[in-house]
């Protein structure tokens, strides 16, 4: 393991902002009493997973209600499974819906910022913005649609900022939607798809695909990048295939469940690029150097 932190994982200092916790007191803990477990980079540096976030949650629960530290790991070895593997990201989840609930801008800017600061923006746009989105959005309950609008409406306005942040010199990539897709989950697509290496310029919601070719000659970037929900229709296959042909830059996908669709895809130059994977931005720099066969 390199230095590099992983998106999964989160060195101490983020545990201890996380936590509370004092830093000699998690050290005690892990040395002393066995009761942590963290990675190690090559440097010998800590680095902590979402349930070891969790575990020192319990710890703390424990000995705040008096349990010596002693005991406590029996205490833990005693609680339900279900306890004991659940997600550390729950709280920060249930801090987006409390405010979303209760239309209060500011304290969803405060859960936005901490969120941004502490985690990679993979985990932060996995573990805990989209799961809220989606089931504000499937909510059926009074004042839930309201709830969806407002969450939509903040998160739309801050990804894009982010998106716009990113305003380096590096080859720019098309992103566009598909039918069916929300404007947030083609700017959650750009944001995983953003580095260093390469600006994503998101094209707005509605963008016809048969004239994208357009806008690529007018616009000549380094790659287009299409937004979709497998399956793979033969239909969007068909269009899929004519786009590529009228396109003079490399053309990739990205959404959920693509691979299953690479039998609809077979024979379409084209890369398709895994959105659940910590390693997509990556992937797609290797596509603009030339490093990956179409």
């Amino acid at each position: 393991m390199t230095d590099a932190t992983p998106p999964d994982l989160l060195p101490m200092r983020d545990v201890v902002s996380l936590t509370g916790i004092n830093p000699v007191t998690l050290r005690a803990w892990e040395r002393r009493h066995g009761l942590i477990r963290p990675q190690r980079t090559e440097g010998g540096h800590r680095l902590y997973t979402a349930g070891d976030v969790q575990r020192i949650r319990d710890i703390l629960r424990w000995t705040g209600n008096g349990v010596p530290i002693s005991k406590v790991g029996d205490r833990l070895a005693s609680q339900p499974e279900v306890s004991v593997q659940l997600s550390a990201f729950d709280e920060w989840r249930a801090a987006v819906a409390r405010a979303s609930k209760a239309f209060d801008v500011k304290a969803l800017e405060g859960v936005h910022g901490q969120l941004f600061t502490l985690f990679p923006k993979a985990t932060v746009l996995r573990e805990v913005l989209m799961p809220v989105w989606y089931d504000l959005a499937s909510g059926a309950a009074p004042g839930q649609r309201s709830q969806w609008v407002f969450l939509d409406t903040f998160l739309r306005a801050r990804l894009l900022l982010r998106l716009q942040m990113n305003q380096s010199d590096a080859p720019r990539v098309l992103l566009a939607g598909a039918e069916g897709q929300a404007e947030l989950q083609v700017l959650c697509a750009g944001l995983l798809l953003s580095s260093e290496q390469q600006h994503i310029e998101v094209l707005g919601c509605g963008q016809p695909l048969e004239e994208l070719p357009l806008l690529c000659a007018a616009m000549q970037p380094a790659a287009l990048v299409i937004v979709l929900q497998a399956p793979v229709s033969p239909t969007l296959a068909k269009r899929l295939r004519s786009l590529q042909m009228d396109i003079a830059c490399p053309l990739a996908l990205i959404g959920e469940g693509l691979t299953d669709s690479q039998l609809a895809l077979k024979g379409i130059p084209l890369c398709l690029l895994d959105q659940e994977s910590a390693d997509v931005a990556r992937m797609l720099s290797a596509l603009l150097s030339g490093a990956l066969d179409l």
